[in-house]
């Protein structure tokens, strides 16, 4: 049956309008940026780039077994790991993401390597996607050399531990608990044949964190296993699986190295003139400590960091008028919202107790905001 004048007109219409919407796709097509897929990655040491600042990369050593990660704009996801290797030995891998130098690959437009003297802060945020079907840690690692390197292997490596789901460990063995950035780590010190190796692990799960990297550098220096004149190299955040591991992400990380003396832990800088007082009230097991800090400048400070260290045996439980990064060992004071502003000649006191063995005695030198103090 031949269709009717009014059908026919409405047909006509009806396929106009298609091929008017098939043009006006097209010009899009044309004219609209691609949007771009995310990466596979099956190479055993295979990388690429996100955000045009970092490297993601597969990192596959510990196995001949295949394992593929996907890189995404924010980070990346583990989508294949075959096989598995014994828990009382080594991971098969450690697929991450860094900023950085790693093995002659620098990430694009790092600063790195840096001298940790010239650092003032070096800001980080992570973000994990965990899964129970698998045997790992999730792990930020932190490198530091005496020389600028970037090839091979680093001298000290600081490994933060997230989270880790079955029976493995750092390497080395137990020597204590600190707080760093506010939060309380199990430490763990050893060394893996390569490189000299100190961990954090968290008593929990962490699935999102911001932190600054120097407040970890510093316990590493404390403790006598970096110095202030060598190099932070990388920072890298992923996994170290040892069974399974598909599934698991970093789904956010961003790192920046700030340079300056604002809060140097190395050689003084900077205008700021200071004197610290500090009191003490001792006793068997146990101290208190009230801490007076003056700027003796010619102009304001705006925020304060005051560094010093502990002497052996004392770890802080309490404190007051101030936030601390550190219990023991290298120990960072920073103001509170109502005593950040030192006018010139003016004064901030904030004070802790703790506890101590052995023969008590007095930090021998403070510095703020990264230069050195008189000591009243």
């Amino acid at each position: 049956m031949r269709p009717s004048p009014h059908h026919a007109r409405r047909a006509r219409g009806l396929l106009g309008a298609l091929l008017t919407s098939l043009v006006s796709l097209a010009a899009l097509l044309t004219t609209a940026p691609v949007a771009q897929a995310d990466t596979t990655i099956c190479e055993t040491f295979g990388t690429t780039t996100i955000q045009g600042r970092y490297v993601v990369q597969n990192n596959r050593w510990g196995t001949s077994a295949t394992q593929c990660i996907t890189a995404t704009d924010s980070g990346f996801r583990i989508t294949q790991a075959d096989g598995s290797v014994p828990t009382n030995g080594a991971p098969k891998s450690y697929p991450s993401v860094y900023n950085g130098c790693h093995y002659t690959n620098c990430s694009p437009g790092t600063n790195l390597p840096a001298q940790l003297s010239t650092i003032s802060t070096a800001p980080s945020s992570i973000s994990f996607n965990y899964v129970n079907n698998a045997v790992y840690d999730a792990a930020y690692d932190i490198w530091l050399d005496p020389t600028p390197r970037t090839d091979g292997v680093n001298r000290t490596e600081i490994m933060i531990w997230f989270n880790k789901v079955g029976s493995v460990q750092p390497i080395g063995s137990p020597v204590g608990n600190a707080n760093v950035g506010g939060r309380d780590w199990q430490v763990w010190s050893g060394n893996n044949g390569s490189n000299d190796v100190l961990s954090f692990v968290a008593p929990s799960a962490i699935s999102s964190w911001n932190f600054d990297v120097m407040d970890f550098v510093r316990q590493a220096v404390s403790r006598g296993l970096a110095q202030n004149s060598w190099y932070l190299t990388s920072v890298q955040a992923g996994f170290e699986p040892w069974q399974n591991g598909a599934g698991l992400a970093v789904t956010s990380f961003s790192s920046s190295v700030n340079k300056g003396s604002s809060s140097d832990p190395g050689t003084p800088g900077g205008s700021t003139a200071c004197k610290v007082a500090y009191g003490a009230n001792a006793w068997q097991g146990g101290f208190t400590a009230d801490v007076t800090i003056t700027n003796t400048g010619a102009s304001p400070v705006s925020g304060w960091k005051l560094a010093f260290t502990l002497p052996s045996g004392q770890q802080i439980t309490s404190a007051w008028n101030a936030n601390l990064s550190g219990s023991s060992g290298a120990v960072t004071a920073s103001n509170v919202s109502h005593n950040s502003e030192l006018a010139a000649g003016g004064r901030a006191t904030f004070g802790f107790q703790g506890t101590s063995s052995g023969t008590f005695a007095k930090p021998s030198a403070f510095t703020l905001n990264g230069t050195a103090c008189v000591t009243a």
